[in-house]
């Protein structure tokens, strides 16, 4: 039984995966500082849980984003344009290593899926906190490379979400 007092503030289980991809369909990918289980290669797409109940989906997206890549596509930025919502849903099991970080009695997550087109050559600020290492990869490369099911089925749709054109890159020249 887990302890519980007034401060005690849980995550949320609701989060976003979003799958960060160039105009060739190469995926980044980023390496889990925590690992999983004691493994070294824990390689997955950007992800993470609301910060409340009623923050929207894409306000979620372009912060986790942000956070762990360095990448801005939040409103008003020149990514903004190119973070799409897939509007899909995964539901999955939340590892029982990670179950202390959600109240009592949860035991599922709800993830909604995002792509974010970006240009190649792109640069990446990785969170050290969070992950440790980042590659570039083949689409179909970087889903046989994540350890989660769900991330790698989410970037095997980029075969259907890519041909969705997103809106050109602006760019500004000065």
């Amino acid at each position: 039984m887990r302890p519980f007092s007034m401060s005690t503030r849980y995550k949320i289980p609701e989060s976003v995966l979003v799958v960060i991809y160039t105009p060739a369909l190469d995926v980044l990918l980023i390496r889990r500082a925590d690992g999983m289980g004691g493994a070294q290669d824990f390689w997955q797409s950007v992800t993470g849980s609301k910060d409340t109940q009623d923050e929207p989906w894409a306000v979620t997206a372009a912060r986790e984003v942000m956070e762990e890549t360095g990448i801005d596509c939040s409103a008003g930025s020149l990514n903004a344009d190119a973070l799409q919502d897939w509007h899909l849903e995964n539901v999955y099991s939340i590892y029982p290593r990670w179950l202390h970080r959600y109240a009592p009695g949860v035991t599922h997550n709800r993830e909604h899926l995002f792509g974010l087109r970006v240009q190649a050559g792109c640069a990446v600020r990785l969170n050290p906190r969070e992950h440790t290492d980042y590659q570039w990869l083949p689409h179909r490369m970087a889903a046989e490379r994540c350890f989660s099911p769900s991330n790698a089925e989410a970037i095997l749709l980029l075969d259907r979400f890519a041909l969705q054109e997103a809106p050109p890159h602006r760019e500004i020249v000065l």
